[in-house]
């Protein structure tokens, strides 16, 4: 009993913090892409619960080293939040030298917000029909096949490199300025093979433009059950989601965390954000503080080893 009144108690310590004072929520990139686009759902919802102005601000520049930098030095009492991708949480540290934050000691992980599925596409004129006849081609002819990314140490690019260790084959990088130049070469036949993201690719893969070969999630994504993953295939171990995460600076107190976890949990499930989630092609994902603390630690050891033994550094 004791314990219980301690927990409800400290939530009420928290919900009257949150509502002292407006928000400021850092989207340390440009306006309309996903990360802006979840800041917006929590500045709107955040207000409406504590009765307070939730300021939505860009802070774009360095591969968003400058949002995250601001929210750094802010005051950790829940005012001042951070939503970023995950490749800046478990990718940039490896990939950047002189990357400077330390995840651990320098945030707080409040909860993961949102999640979208990735695939692995290939041109028609490829002649793969399934992640088998790949693995075969690759193996009978090492570095002959090639995979697009939108760039160096992207997220999309890792998933390349996991995926050639995972199915044991060599196939070369291509990396290109962004997703829409690299799609446009695979779906031109130029480059045969690519990892992108679900369902920005889906309407190519639907008007034949592409074929998917294996989604990279546990089990087939509601968004297209129809596209088998790459472990049912024979390749286990290539988990790549795209997911976005919510965090604070350093200093915010557990109970807080805690609180603004629920909060976001509770603003994402509603049928109104979840169908504007749809457009984006997310699902909303949240977790407890604890447990998106840990995704971040198990995420960053898969890509930490691979970044360094491929001797990738970001351009």
């Amino acid at each position: 009993m004791v314990a219980a009144a301690t927990s409800v108690y400290a939530q009420s310590d928290a919900q009257k913090q949150l509502a002292s004072d407006r928000f400021t929520i850092i989207s340390p990139f440009p306006p309309g892409g996903p990360v802006d686009v979840l800041a917006r759902i929590l500045s709107e919802g955040l207000s409406r619960r504590y009765g307070q102005a939730a300021v939505v601000e860009n802070q774009v520049g360095a591969a968003g080293n400058i949002g995250m930098d601001k929210v750094k030095r802010a005051k950790g009492d829940g005012h001042t939040l951070l939503v970023v991708p995950a490749g800046n949480l478990t990718i940039n540290p490896s990939l950047m030298p002189g990357f400077p934050f330390d995840i651990d000691k320098d945030f707080v992980p409040v909860t993961m917000l949102a999640k979208a599925p990735n695939v692995l596409v290939t041109s028609p004129q490829s002649g793969i029909k399934n992640v088998k006849d790949l693995v075969a081609q690759a193996k009978a002819k090492p570095n002959t096949l090639s995979y697009a990314s939108p760039g160096v140490g992207s997220g999309l690019h890792l998933a390349g490199e996991l995926f050639k260790q995972q199915a044991g084959v060599d196939v070369l990088h291509v990396p290109y300025k962004g997703t829409a130049p690299a799609l446009n070469d695979v779906m031109g036949g130029a480059v045969p093979l690519m990892f992108s993201n679900l369902p920005g690719t889906l309407p190519f893969i639907k008007s034949g433009k592409l074929v998917a070969l294996g989604v990279t999630e546990a089990k087939r994504t509601p968004v297209a059950p129809e596209i088998p993953t790459l472990a049912e295939q024979g390749v286990q171990g290539v988990t790549v989601t795209s997911w976005y995460g919510l965090l604070a600076p350093a200093g915010l107190p557990p109970a807080v965390a805690e609180q603004l976890a629920k909060d976001a949990a509770e603003i994402l499930a509603t049928p109104d954000v979840r169908e504007r989630l749809k457009t984006q092609g997310m699902t909303d994902s949240t977790m407890k503080p604890a447990e998106f603390a840990a995704a971040i630690r198990t995420e960053t050891a898969v890509w930490a080893p691979i970044i360094k033994s491929r001797h990738i550094v970001a351009e």
